[in-house]
């Protein structure tokens, strides 16, 4: 075991693991923070959304050693004003119906509204495509993303 500098969430952290367990139960298990989510074990679902410097990464697949010295981001601490329109436009439509995979969407809409803040239908596609919703809560996201881009635009 070795012990790791993290910054999660804007938080200095050091923890005891080996360097090439998987972020996802470091987050989870050794951190404690459970908002992160398994899916598939494979990278091809998104449930294990985090961001690493601000892009979307799979947490059940990148090792922790490649998140330190970088800033790792969580739903858990997901506070910027687009983060937090997002947020609200989920919350306000009611999105989630199982809400297991929905903070893997909620973070991969947040990157897609910080680099595209007024996508376009096919650029919500492209972006959220990786996500997975097993409910079907597509259309639901979709307009979620698009109240959430007017909101932010108005901030």
């Amino acid at each position: 075991m070795a012990a790791l500098e993290l910054t999660i969430n804007g938080q200095p952290t050091s923890i005891s693991a080996e360097a090439d367990m998987p972020l996802l139960w470091a987050i989870r298990d050794v951190v404690g923070l459970t908002g992160t989510k398994y899916g598939c074990g494979m990278a091809l679902c998104g449930a294990c959304t985090v961001l690493l410097d601000g892009e979307p990464i799979r947490s059940c697949m990148t090792p922790v050693s490649a998140a330190v010295g970088k800033k790792l981001t969580t739903i858990e601490g997901l506070n910027t004003p687009v983060g937090k329109a997002v947020q609200a436009a989920w919350q306000e439509l009611n999105v989630p119906q199982c809400g297991y995979c929905q903070s893997g969407q909620i973070l991969a809409a947040t990157v897609l509204l910080t680099k595209t803040p007024k996508p376009s239908s096919s650029d919500i596609d492209e972006a959220m495509s990786g996500n997975i919703c097993r409910c079907g809560t597509y259309a639901d996201i979709k307009r979620a993303i698009q109240k959430a881009s007017e909101a932010a635009q108005r901030n």
